[in-house]
This record gives C-alpha cells, sequence and structure tokens, in this order.
C-alpha cells in the first residue's frame, strides 16, 4: 500500500502570493488571474481557546506561474502563499490515488483535474473528501475505508494441499543449502482478461465518498464494505488463479449488509476517476452469491 505523502505543517511565515517567485512559462504576457476557495480546518486545534471552526479560505494565483492541474495550484499555493496548507499527493500522474478530494462538486484526483474544467462561479472550490473525518485541511481519515479493503483479503490464497506442497518444497530447499523458485500459478487469456476493469483501482475513495449507502453506515454498524471493496471482491472471486472462492462467497454470505447495502445510487460510476464501473462490480458479486450453492448444516 502507497504511504501518502503530505505536505508539510512546517510553521514557516507565510508569504503573499504577490511576491512569489516569477512566472515559469516564459510566453506568459499578461497574468491569468483564478481564485481558489479552499476548505481548512484542524480539528487538533479544537479544545484550543482561540481555536478556529471550519472555514473556506480563498486565494487568487496567477496559474500561468504554475501547472495546468488543480494539484499544481495548490502546490503553488503552498510554497507561495500558505505553507500551512495540509493536502496529500505522491504520484501526480493518477496512479496512487492520494490527492482524492472534492474540486468544484465533484470526486476526483487532483493531479487529473484541470484548473480552466474546473471554474465554477469565478473560483476552484476545493474540499476533502465528503463524509470522511477530516484530519486537516484536505486530509481525510481513510481509516475505516482501508479496513474494508483489508477485509477482502486480497491476495491470491492457494488450497491447502497447495500450501502445504510449496512449504515442503521450500523445507527441503532450505535443509540443502539451496533456494526454490515458487511454483507460477498459470493463466490464459481468457481468463486474464476478466480481470480487466477491476485491477487497476488505485484506491483513491473518490467512490464511497460519494455513496450515500456507505455514508449511512453509522459508527455502530459500518458493515457496507462500499463500491470500492466490492470492486476489489469481485476482482479476487473473477481470478482463475485463487483458491478461497467458496470461503470469500462464504464470508459475504455470514453477513449480507456487506454487498447487499447498496441501493444502486450508481454516485460511484459518475465519481470514479479511472473511468472504473463499480457498480457493475457489485451486482456481479450479488450474482455469485445467488448462483453459488449454500452449504447447509447436517
Amino acid at each position: 500500500m502507497l504511504v501518502s505523502y503530505v505536505r508539510s505543517f512546517a510553521p514557516r511565515t507565510a508569504r503573499s502570493c504577490a511576491t512569489a517567485r516569477p512566472p515559469t512559462n516564459p510566453n506568459a504576457t499578461a497574468p491569468k488571474m483564478v481564485k481558489f476557495r479552499v476548505y481548512r480546518y484542524s480539528p487538533n486545534d479544537a479544545n484550543h481557546s482561540d481555536a478556529v471552526p471550519p472555514r473556506m479560505q480563498e486565494y487568487e494565483i496567477d496559474v500561468n506561474k504554475c501547472g495546468p492541474m488543480v494539484l499544481d495550484a495548490l502546490l503553488y499555493i503552498h510554497d507561495n502563499c500558505d505553507p500551512t496548507l495540509s493536502f496529500r499527493r505522491a504520484c501526480r500522474e493518477g496512479v496512487c490515488g492520494s490527492c482524492a478530494m472534492n474540486i468544484s462538486g465533484k470526486n476526483g484526483l487532483a493531479c487529473l483535474q484541470r484548473i480552466d474544467d474546473n471554474v465554477s462561479g469565478g473560483a476552484v472550490t476545493v474540499r476533502p473528501l465528503p463524509h470522511f473525518r477530516v484530519i486537516k485541511d484536505l486530509i481525510a481519515d481513510m481509516t475505516h475505508f482501508f479496513e474494508m479493503y483489508a477485509s477482502v483479503k486480497p491476495w491470491l490464497q492457494h488450497s491447502p494441499e497447495e500450501e502445504k506442497k510449496q512449504e515442503k518444497m521450500l523445507d527441503a530447499a532450505l535443509a540443502a543449502g539451496s533456494t526454490v523458485k515458487p511454483t507460477e500459478t498459470r493463466q490464459s487469456p481468457e481468463q486474464r482478461k476478466k480481470l480487466d476493469g477491476l485491477y487497476e483501482c488505485v484506491l483513491c475513495g473518490c467512490c464511497s465518498g460519494s455513496c450515500p449507502s456507505f455514508w449511512w453506515s453509522e459508527d455502530a454498524d459500518r458493515r457496507f464494505m462500499g463500491p470500492s471493496a466490492l470492486l476489489h471482491t469481485h476482482r479476487w472471486l473473477s481470478d482463475s488463479r485463487d483458491a478461497a472462492t467458496e470461503q470469500r462467497l462464504d464470508e459475504l454470505r455470514n453477513d449480507p449488509f456487506r454487498a447487499y447495502k447498496c441501493h444502486t445510487i450508481l454516485n460511484c460510476n459518475a465519481a470514479c476517476p479511472k473511468h472504473l464501473d463499480p457498480a457493475k462490480s457489485v451486482h456481479s458479486v450479488r450474482n455469485m452469491l445467488c448462483e453459488s450453492p449454500v452449504k447447509h448444516d447436517e
């Protein structure tokens, strides 16, 4: 799992945007000023007598001095206007999922959202992913999201017989002082094709942050897995190399709310920055549960 890079909280003196470094674009002839309204909040300061409540803070910058994406603007604001602004970022290529946030009313990755496409009402509005606890500013607490992902057991599971075979090979190799190359589980092109549209998920949380069914899973009853975790469930159920299909389905049957609390609102599909289809995966998982025979105790 990638560890998101968090922009420094160092309490340096904030510099005015007007005195920032000169334009990096030599062809820029006139400033192109764009306003950014950014959510600011530090819950850790809530007990202080001078604590500031959540607020929208406005910055106006010349976007000719930064890259074309919203993340470029946030980096520029942090480096030149306000070093206390906090957010996650890592790859800047839409691969890691770290910079997920709500931009002008829609969840997305800041590194993939162009500034010009998100100006609404004269400004770009940036908030953290909705319905997640805020750690600071644009940093959402993704703990529950990743707990649901971990519950999928997102790795290949071998049969007990195969596990014992691998253990014997390893023990024999260790006894002989040599190494053993793990046996590769092969897959046909047709079997591999079934994973397309599933493995590409970057775990950004945009879909789960847009899902009312995921919001409505209260703290005492947080059983619904959410669209992202169910998409990964579908991915492992569809993998021909995995030997734990029935065990995975049995775990879902033990608590039907894990999959069946979806109300097919379809916000997840609209929010996915990788253009995947989590709603279809939820439907497919339900079909697998219906088609798979249920074991009854004798």
